[in-house]
């Protein structure tokens, strides 16, 4: 077992600067391990040109080698050393980078086959998060990071989480506060047509992406699942994924349908609940409510989801339930996002 570092490098108690990651930086060039906050949820880092630092990135976190990294870059004019760009990727990136975009393009010789998991394409992301730029500049090379997990668990949007997953695994973890979105990035698909294929959804919505390529397509994954022998292209596509430990079912009905579905259920459960529900669902024996905000406010969910999946799991519940998200706008990601967690179990109410 490492004995991992932690180091605090909270935005808006100083500036971040790169000379100030200059230690992790040297870990990530030296082939080590380093988690990092980004404005979606937190990476787990090694150099991206290093073949064997993905190798331990998939070791740390249980994570099968056929589901590709995404390689993070300090400013996406880089992207043009690691990948073959076209014009629709720099209008994606004047429009959306920094940020929580993902493009997907085809790869340079430069990027290893254990970074792509074998595919001839490689994802790329610009974060803005002011202490992921700044390691990224620091170390001078690409970082490839998915998620700071143990494979499959809910992405850790909080440092303690982090803690609870890969003290003693990695090398260094930097302590960035709490990320701002609470789902990973947008990844879209740039094909050979100029066409844009949208894989994962997230923060940059569909109707986002349509303003800057109107020519976008959802991938049937997105809603459902992979096909049978169909490859992974981008991480998040599996079947199950972001999944707590208790038993977690998505509940297709309205509050009062919820209620009468609750209230016949024996044991401790919990319930991921809107305001304008908590009334009908309170004082149900054994229920245990965690607040997701308004209905009106996906954001608020977006950014607590993944938290409270990990809080549920805590307090030694039965079972865990949440409503079905309507897919539009944010909406989309969450509902992707959730039918993974449940493994596609939904309740028709």
């Amino acid at each position: 077992m490492k004995n991992t570092e932690i180091l605090e490098f909270i935005p808006g108690q100083k500036e971040i600067e790169p000379e100030m990651l200059a230690h992790p930086a040297e870990v990530i060039r030296a082939g080590g391990l380093v988690i990092f906050p980004t404005e979606t949820v937190y990476g787990l880092g090694g150099n991206a040109l290093d073949p064997e630092a993905a190798g331990k990135i998939y070791a740390a976190k249980g994570r099968p080698s056929d589901n590709p990294l995404i390689i993070h870059i300090a400013f996406f004019e880089e992207a043009e050393r690691y990948t073959y760009t076209t014009p629709l990727y720099y209008r994606l990136a004047e429009t959306f980078m920094p940020g929580p975009l993902t493009v997907i393009l085809p790869a340079r010789p430069c990027i290893p086959g254990t970074v792509t998991a074998g595919l001839p394409t490689v994802a790329v992301r610009c974060p803005s998060h002011p202490v992921a730029h700044a390691l990224i500049a620091a170390a001078g090379v690409p970082i490839a990071a998915p998620s700071a997990n143990l494979s499959g668990s809910p992405s850790p949007t909080c440092c303690a989480h982090v803690i609870d997953d890969m003290r003693g695994r990695v090398d260094i973890i930097l302590n960035g506060g709490d990320c701002d979105i609470g789902l990973e990035s947008t990844i879209v698909k740039i094909e050979e047509d100029e066409s844009l294929t949208l894989l994962r959804p997230g923060a940059i919505t569909p109707a986002d992406l349509s303003a800057v390529c109107p020519r976008l397509t959802v991938a049937p994954a997105v809603l459902g699942t992979l096909a049978p022998g169909e490859r992974v292209l981008s991480p998040g596509m599996k079947y199950k994924h972001y999944a707590p430990a208790v038993p977690f079912s998505l509940l297709d009905g309205d509050a009062s349908q919820c209620a009468a579905y609750l209230s016949a259920q024996t044991g401790e459960f919990g319930v991921l609940c809107y305001d304008e529900d908590a009334g009908a669902l309170s004082g149900i024996p054994g229920c245990h409510l965690f607040p997701i905000g308004a209905k009106s406010h996906p954001e608020t969910l977006a950014h607590r989801l993944f938290y409270l999946l990990r809080e549920a799991d805590k307090a030694g519940l039965s079972a865990l339930y949440a409503p079905l998200p309507n897919p539009d706008g944010l909406g989309l990601a969450l509902y992707n996002r959730m039918i993974r967690a449940a493994a596609h179990h939904i309740i028709k109410l």
